[in-house]
């Protein structure tokens, strides 16, 4: 018998977890992939968004900034990777002042003291590869930019640490309440008894819904393709470059990332079904309108293409609350800003979770998690050649582009949450992430984790290779010369 079961290991659930895992309630988190994080988590802007673009009369305008706020005190404990660099909104018409003007208002009302509006003289000269057509801005200063999931990883660590317990693999198919109690059956036939039952299912957050017959609510994928420059590039801006938004999005962004990569993206389709191949004419339209921003991109850098699905419901909004099934308390409909509202989000969930069974704070509650990999500068190739060339030890590298060591790898391994796949080690560590992709380190990953978990590994078993199509580096560049050429 749970106190809590929580359905969903992607940003919301891994937050949720650990706030609750501060009291003495006994915690469930059942997650249906091979590991935390595998949804919007796992592929999404990676923006700490400021605050001021979500109305204050919604609720997600409302926990946004209170949730932006808790950044600086979860990456000193948890240690996943976050940069106040500060975000502008650009425009480049005179008339686009108005909006801008709104939107520093509705900042306000947010609670938000860090915004202003900045002319072009300032714009340039915080952003010197700027397009020199920029009029105005709003600038946040304390937007910045974070490893997403890598935050929820480490929240889940942090969680099970502290006496929570997490079952992989375990999609739930039914859910029933009798006597107060739930009853929640997973389909590899186990079933688990809980007084409450907190839905943060995303894409999904409907169907767990229905599950227990509330239908008031329906939630739409929402797809949004990026494109990813390699390692170094990032320099090219030191904010978080929006456009002007959208009723679809925040308009394409053109920012740097936690470890330094480019980022560009996303657009945003509705899609009746989880798409997350991506599309050489989306990527290409994705490509021009960043060219706005900045005209110094460098497309030979292409990396990588991917895309994230966005759960947005029929309501436009968060819905946080029990429900009329009492004990089954909704997350749902957390698209964007869902990771900066996510500790937010986190801390009112548990203030309903209070209201339904009493909370008794732990007196052991450990809060802090080490890190696996730090952000840093990447040495010249040829004094990690050596490293590169050792046959076994700690000190050698096992992922030349990113300069990943075998200790690095041991670490991510050996820690609270079971990593089966070689791609779980990649977003832990970064093996894989760099120029190559992978087509070094991969072998080496797979016998490394062969030898510390004593089982085989299954190297085909990737998302890479499950039916997802993405355009390839070579591909991008034949659609952008088709481009050019037109």
């Amino acid at each position: 018998m749970k106190d809590v079961i929580i359905i969903g290991a992607g940003i919301v659930g891994c937050s949720i977890a650990r706030e609750l895992s501060k009291y003495k309630v006994d915690i469930l988190v059942l997650e249906e992939g091979n590991d935390v994080a595998m949804g919007a988590t796992k592929a999404n802007s990676a923006i700490v968004h400021g605050g001021y673009a979500e109305a204050h009369e919604k609720l997600k305008g409302r926990l946004c900034y209170k949730g932006r706020k808790e950044f600086d005190k979860l990456e000193e404990e948890l240690n996943f990777g976050f940069d106040k660099i500060g975000s502008m909104v650009i425009a480049f018409e005179d008339e686009d002042l108005e909006k801008l003007e709104q939107l520093l208002e509705n900042g306000k009302k947010n609670g938000l003291d860090d915004i202003e509006i900045i002319g072009r003289d300032r714009i340039l000269e915080m952003e010197p590869n700027i397009n020199p057509d920029v009029k105005y801005a709003l600038y946040c200063k304390g937007a910045g930019v974070c490893s997403p999931y890598e935050m929820a990883i480490a929240l889940m660590e942090n969680a099970i640490h502290n006496d929570a317990t997490l079952k992989l693999n375990s999609r739930v198919v039914d859910i029933s309440k009798e006597d107060n109690i739930f009853t929640v059956k997973d389909d590899k036939g186990n079933e688990y008894k809980s007084r409450i039952v907190i839905n943060c299912a995303g894409v999904n957050s409907d169907i767990i819904s229905n599950m227990v017959g509330i239908r008031d609510f329906t939630i739409t994928p929402r797809s949004g393709e990026y494109i990813l420059f390699e390692r170094g590039q990032g320099k090219l801006v030191n904010n978080v470059l929006f456009q002007m938004p959208s009723k679809m999005g925040k308009g394409i962004l053109v920012t740097p990332t936690y470890h330094g990569n480019l980022l560009l993206g996303p657009d945003a389709s509705n899609d009746s079904k989880v798409d997350k191949g991506t599309h050489g004419e989306r990527l290409i339209e994705i490509y021009k309108q960043a060219k706005r921003t900045t005209d110094k991109l460098n497309p030979s850098k292409f990396i990588r293409s991917f895309t994230g699905v966005r759960a947005v419901s029929s309501t436009d909004d968060f819905i946080i609350g029990n429900s009329k099934v009492d004990g089954f308390i909704q997350c749902a409909g957390i698209q964007s800003p869902g990771l900066t509202s996510s500790p937010a989000i986190a801390k009112m969930v548990r203030e309903i979770v209070a209201n339904i069974i009493p909370l008794e704070k732990k007196d052991n509650f450990d809060g802090y998690r080490p890190p696996i990999i730090r952000k840093k500068e990447l040495l010249p190739m040829k004094e990690i050649v050596p490293l590169v060339k050792l046959e076994s030890g700690d000190e050698r590298i096992v992922c030349r582009c990113e300069q990943v060591s075998e200790a690095t790898i041991k670490d991510a391994l050996t820690r609270e949450i079971p990593v089966t796949t070689i791609d779980g080690v990649k977003r832990r560590t970064r093996a894989g992430m760099g120029f190559c992709q992978g087509t070094f380190c991969r072998p080496r990953v797979k016998k490394l984790m062969e030898e510390v978990l004593h089982r085989s590994i299954d190297d085909a078993f990737d998302c890479e290779h499950s039916g997802i199509n993405r355009v390839t580096k070579s591909e991008f560049m034949e659609y952008l010369k088709k481009e050019i050429e037109k």
